[in-house]
């Protein structure tokens, strides 16, 4: 085994299409993985997988090691971009020591993670029995984790590949919860002399709304939200607004159609707009840009009254980061994503919020404020999907092990640390009890968004790495 065989197995689940929710077909592949190499494999009713290799001859007497990942990956692609994640392979390119999806999200979280496990399996590697567990639905809700049960694996130490920082080792993660928003509308007739205009936010980076969620970068959502509600002084109804998309992607592009009564004046304000932008977010999105043009459509707008309830609560809707971790330098605690905004059917609008904490009592609060700011604005709120956090254990013994592995290897010592994002660990811990519990991988850039990459080298260190690992523990 060596990174390059993880690599070509990576490239092979490229082309498997896996949306949360739809993984079927990569479930189908792990299932034909083991088949064909005679390996334990087993399936439970929602999907999760769990693959077995027995233990190296003269290793029967090291302890069970569980390796997991999960099958799925956030389908996103740039505006215009003609791929459909359920049948189309991703395309990438290698340039100057990356793998990069340009125009979609590659899939290295967690697909690289996932490789990583297959090439573990059949590789004549010296090693205890090892468990590699594959859940499904990680992204959209951990559905897998949450409905595994008791005896699924039988490892006490669980090793997690959903890391994206080389040379980071991580012991602790944010749990999280997904606020979600209903307003209710009818619709209006047109005012006499207002015309229809499309505006659009686009260019952001975005990104994953855990790791980067404090970068400063800008949400469209929001921006577009200001700019409507600076609107309003010169006569405006909204006809439509749509933005975002995952729960835990920070929103890329947002578009409205708004009646206005003089449609140059408004586009024009917008483009002046555009430039405000453009400064504000130079360093952290210096491709944003705005567009503006008169519009042909035959919807009625929204109500007025319901209309400036939404724009002034996706206004004044909480994004970014919310405090700073008093105990651990440089890590978020607690944190909202004002994730999307959709017209889901005929009268009806649906506002998506994701909120992580490392501290229970502020997921609470978050969760509560960004709710308080919703119901003011009189919608219909809920909370779903909710999972806890990961409590850091720095007498870990799977710790130990991998940060005197990483020393011997490298040289130097790797960064211990806790994350924003949320990991499956927090679930399994609440869920199997006492379980010694690590989580790292290659470095990832761009997770969540497209022109998401991984650097090779960072791939050639964590093989190395994971390889050290797994065949001297005992």
């Amino acid at each position: 085994m060596n990174s390059s065989k993880v690599l070509e197995i990576f490239k092979e689940i490229t082309r498997i299409p896996r949306e949360s929710g739809h993984e079927e077909p990569m479930t189908a592949f792990l299932q034909q993985f083991a088949k064909e190499r005679n390996l334990e494999c087993k399936t439970d009713l929602i999907g999760n997988v769990c693959i077995a290799r027995p233990a190296s001859p003269g290793k029967e007497h090291v302890p069970t090691l569980v390796l997991q990942g999960h099958q799925d990956m956030v389908c996103e692609k740039l505006a215009g971009v003609n791929h459909d994640f359920l049948k189309d392979p991703i395309s990438y390119v290698i340039e100057n020591g990356w793998m990069i999806a340009k125009e979609t999200t590659l899939g290295a979280d967690d697909g690289i993670g996932v490789a990583a496990m297959l090439a573990l399996l059949e590789s004549d590697l010296p090693m205890g029995r090892i468990e590699c567990v594959f859940t499904i639905s990680e992204e959209t809700g951990m559905d897998g984790a949450f409905a595994m049960e008791p005896g699924f694996f039988t490892g006490r130490t669980l090793i997690n590949l959903d890391s994206e920082d080389e040379g980071q080792m991580f012991i602790g993660c944010a749990g999280g919860i997904n606020t979600i928003a209903h307003f209710c509308y009818e619709h209006e007739d047109l005012a006499p002399g207002y015309a229809p205009v499309r505006l659009e936010i686009g260019g952001a980076i975005g990104g994953h709304s855990g790791d980067d969620i404090n970068k400063g970068r800008a949400n469209t959502i929001q921006q577009m939200a200001r700019f409507l509600y600076s609107e309003y002084k010169h006569g405006m109804q909204l006809i439509m607004i749509t933005g975002g998309n995952k729960h835990n992607a920070i929103a890329r592009e947002c578009h409205a159609i708004v009646a206005v009564p003089d449609r140059d004046a408004t586009v024009s304000r917008f483009k002046e707009f555009g430039e405000e932008l453009k400064v504000e977010f130079s360093k952290t999105d210096p491709g944003v840009q705005v567009s503006g043009k008169p519009y042909r459509c035959t919807e009625k707008p929204v109500n007025s009254d319901v209309a400036g309830r939404l724009i002034s609560s996706l206004f004044t809707c909480p994004h970014g980061v919310e405090a700073m971790s008093q105990d651990i330098p440089d890590l978020v605690e607690t944190s909202n994503n004002l994730a999307s905004v959709r017209m889901m059917k005929q009268g009806e609008i649906e506002i998506v919020t994701s909120q992580r904490s490392s501290v229970t009592s502020q997921r609470k609060m978050i969760a509560s404020k960004v709710e308080a700011n919703f119901i003011q604005a009189g919608a219909e709120v809920e909370h779903v999907s909710e999972y806890p956090g990961w409590k850091p254990n720095l007498d870990s013994k799977i710790l130990q092990v991998c940060v005197d592995s990483y020393k011997k290897l490298f040289g130097c010592e790797p960064e211990v640390k806790a994350i924003h994002a949320g990991l499956e660990c927090g679930l399994f811990g609440e869920k199997f009890g006492d379980l010694d519990m690590i989580s790292f991988g290659p470095t990832l850039r761009g997770v969540h968004a497209p022109g998401e990459k991984m650097e090779l080298a960072s791939l050639d260190k964590f093989t190395e790495h994971l390889i050290d690992v797994v065949t001297s523990f005992s």
